[in-house]
């Protein structure tokens, strides 16, 4: 039986075929193992540095020199995050005064004067459009813009694979101060919001180094925190200053404080890790990813939806019943004296002790829910406490004035000094964390014991430190 091909190129195609078996039948196993080790020498060439060799450049590996770089990659890094937080804090001027504008300016008459026509009782009114409407209000107009600017820059600046490189040139640091070294990575996002940044913690693997990185994220400063820190800055440190140094001054009194939350992180880190918290530093292999293009929508999706509506959420929730409070405190009188005055009169001694008064701790208690209110609260108090006439919207009701003139006028009206807004600067830094972070501490941690310290642990120290400047302040 013929079993030739019937096509001529047929028959070329199987000739070809026997022709190149018969010249590999010989060495096809030597030539595929010499494929694969030129293939893992190639490989090596790029990634592996021989003795005498440097490996063969690549453009990840140029931007890896330096960004992980013993003296270029903390200079880049404080660059990076400077840029940021100033895209933040600048970036959310405008759309901050928008949305107050569109949820105080207008919605609010609207809504207090709808009140008035429909004869609603005025301790309804207050209760529910002064006190948890404005309160509300407040919070989403200064918080939402610069969370909505912050998490996206820094879920772009994770998604490039750069944030990797931080924990890379911060693992040391870290680790020496008896944490984790992805504990960086948490520390960093708990400069937008410490909520988030407590969720952050759970990349690090050990439960007591995660635990560190959760009682010490509130040293970070969160952006609720960041405008009374410019305020104060701009108002007491600046005019301590001559005019043309005032700004200079300010920026730096504010990058100070900043920096001085960073110095206690790993302070604290470190005593926790040799008391309390004992235990062997956990090591960990760091894999650099490569360097990659960002997807958009991704980026969008992970830090609007995931992250800041979820934190805002939260606040919005605690935010409503504690406008509720500060109206009621600031309106029921016990003794013809409001509430509110009763407590600042009780707490104003303590504050004088510290360099600050009982304005302001009363502000920080009634206004746990967020930071963003301290401010509003605390114009509120110090024109009630005062009773100064013509400022403001009336008790109870939060307001904020446009001109830092008549807000220093008012403050001093009140009372303050330099001291005064100095050491409000360090306890805006040293307090307790908002409600929306300690029920965050909560849930990650379980435990209310470890809660409890995570609340009280900042407060101990702003109380002693602000003690301590205001000795020195006041020459012992």
């Amino acid at each position: 039986m013929n079993t030739s091909p019937a096509h001529p190129a047929a028959d070329r195609i199987l000739q070809s075929a026997r022709q190149l078996r018969e010249r590999l039948s010989g060495d096809l196993h030597e030539q595929v193992v010499e494929a694969i080790y030129a293939d893992a020498a190639r490989l090596a060439g790029r990634s592996v540095a021989s003795p005498g060799q440097g490996a063969l450049p690549t453009w990840e590996r140029a931007v890896d020199r330096f960004v992980t770089s013993r003296i270029w990659g903390f200079p880049i890094m404080l660059a990076l995050f400077t840029l940021m937080f100033w895209l933040t804090i600048s970036g959310a001027n405008v759309p901050s005064g928008l949305l107050s504008d569109l949820f105080i300016g207008r919605i609010y008459p609207v809504l207090s004067e709808g009140a008035i026509r429909l004869g609603t009782p005025w301790w309804l009114k207050g209760v529910v459009v002064d006190g948890m409407y404005l309160a509300t209000a407040w919070v989403v107009s200064v918080m939402l813009p610069p969370m909505a600017i912050f998490f996206p820059l820094f879920t772009l600046l994770e998604d490039l694979g750069y944030l990797p490189r931080v924990a890379f040139n911060l693992d040391l640091p870290f680790k020496k101060a008896g944490a984790h070294g992805k504990q960086a990575m948490s520390t960093m996002m708990g400069f937008g919001c410490n909520a988030a940044g407590v969720i952050a913690t759970r990349i690090i693997d050990s439960p007591r180094e995660r635990l560190i990185a959760i009682l010490t994220n509130n040293f970070a400063l969160c952006n609720g925190r960041w405008p009374t820190q410019f305020l104060m800055a701009t108002l007491f440190v600046g005019s301590l200053v001559p005019a043309h140094l005032a700004g200079l001054a300010s920026a730096g009194a504010v990058t100070a404080v900043a920096a001085l939350g960073v110095l206690i992180t790993f302070a604290v880190a470190w005593g926790l890790s040799r008391t309390v918290l004992k235990g062997q530093v956990s090591t960990f292999s760091l894999e650099l990813p490569p360097y990659r293009p960002p997807q958009i929508w991704r980026t969008l999706y992970t830090s609007l939806i995931d992250r800041t509506l979820f934190v805002l959420w939260r606040a919005v929730v605690f935010a409503l019943p504690a406008g509720a409070v500060i109206w009621i405190s600031a309106n029921l009188s016990v003794g013809g004296t409001s509430l509110a005055e009763h407590l600042i009169g009780w707490l104003d001694p303590v504050g004088v002790v510290l360099g600050l008064n009982g304005v302001i701790l009363l502000a920080y208690i009634v206004a746990i829910p967020a930071n963003e209110i301290v401010i509003p609260t605390v114009l509120m108090l110090t024109v009630l406490s005062a009773r100064l006439s013509g400022v403001g919207e009336g008790a109870g009701v939060m307001f904020e004035l446009e001109s830092p003139a008549s807000l220093k006028q008012v403050l001093e009206t009140g009372g303050w000094t330099a001291l005064t807004g100095i050491n409000l600067m360090l306890f805006s830094l040293l307090h307790n964390p908002c409600s929306t972070t300690i029920y965050t501490i909560y849930k990650e941690t379980g435990s209310v014991k470890w809660t409890a310290v995570a609340t009280l642990l900042p407060v101990v120290l702003g109380f002693l430190i602000t003690f301590l400047v205001a000795l020195c302040w006041r020459g012992w």
